[in-house]
């Protein structure tokens, strides 16, 4: 571009061809920004939340009066067209609006692009609650579990905290 600059300046025949080619250039140049801002718009789309699918092997850990501890594999779906990386999680679970427990733990797992992946779960109980207030639950056919708290979650290093609300109805009977 200097070469063609400079032969611009020094010869003056060619002034009616250089302004043509730098402003092909110029248009050239614009109609690049335009693309690579289409494409960078319409690849940015939100990210779709992980579809919860089941758990696997619920054990209790620690069992006690006061407190106990169980561990679960919780099984998601990613929807989306890339992979990330699930780095830390800090939730409180709720079970029929008691609070069973609460979960913190620094954890490193690959979240594959569409597909389906496993986070085990360690929950610390908080069974004073539980017992108090828990007891008819272990009754019924069906509870309402909600999760708040929050996940860090990012790719190649770079993570970002979420905030998570979720809820659901769960099928459960204590005596199947």
């Amino acid at each position: 571009m200097k070469l063609i600059l400079k032969k611009c300046i020094q010869y003056p025949i060619f002034k009616i061809s250089c302004s043509i080619i730098f402003s092909m250039m110029r248009l050239t140049f614009f109609r690049l920004m335009a693309l690579l801002v289409l494409l960078t718009i319409f690849s940015c789309q939100a990210p779709k939340d992980p579809v919860f699918r089941d758990f696997k092997n619920l054990k209790v850990e620690n069992l006690g009066f006061s407190n106990a501890s169980l561990t679960v594999d919780l099984i998601y779906y990613n929807p989306n067209n890339y992979g990330l990386e699930l780095n830390r999680t800090d939730l409180d679970i709720f079970v029929d609006s008691t609070l069973l427990g609460h979960s913190m733990q620094d954890i490193q797992v690959a979240i594959p692009k569409r597909n389906e992946f496993t986070i085990p779960l360690k929950v610390d109980l908080d069974m004073k609650n539980l017992l108090k207030n828990g007891i008819s639950t272990l009754f019924k056919k069906e509870v309402k579990v909600r999760v708040l708290g929050k996940v860090k979650v990012g790719k190649a290093g770079v993570f970002k905290s979420f905030n998570v609300d979720y809820e659901t109805t769960q099928n459960f009977s204590l005596f199947k």
